[in-house]
């Protein structure tokens, strides 16, 4: 069974990026993700939150939940007045 070894996000190349015990390695297109379920600057922001300060919950929500409830249940709108 492999285990994670590191997780961290990778700002030239704007992955996330997953090294585990048995060599293999993963890479999460943040940009990409963002494409297919952002659609606001809030959700965009909740996002960003995860990628920089917990690459390794950004990674559990992408490869095992779904982004798009996520961002359902966490968002707060506020107007701009």
């Amino acid at each position: 069974m492999k285990h994670l070894l590191s997780c961290e996000f990778n700002l030239d190349t704007a992955c996330v990026e997953l090294c585990f015990s048995d060599g293999s390695m993963v890479s999460i297109d943040t940009i990409a993700v963002e494409n297919e379920v952002v659609n606001n600057m809030y959700q965009q922001s909740e996002l960003d939150y995860l990628i920089y300060n917990d690459p390794a919950a950004y990674a559990d929500l992408i490869l095992n939940g779904d982004p798009a409830v996520y961002l359902k249940t966490v968002t707060e709108y506020q107007n701009l007045d």
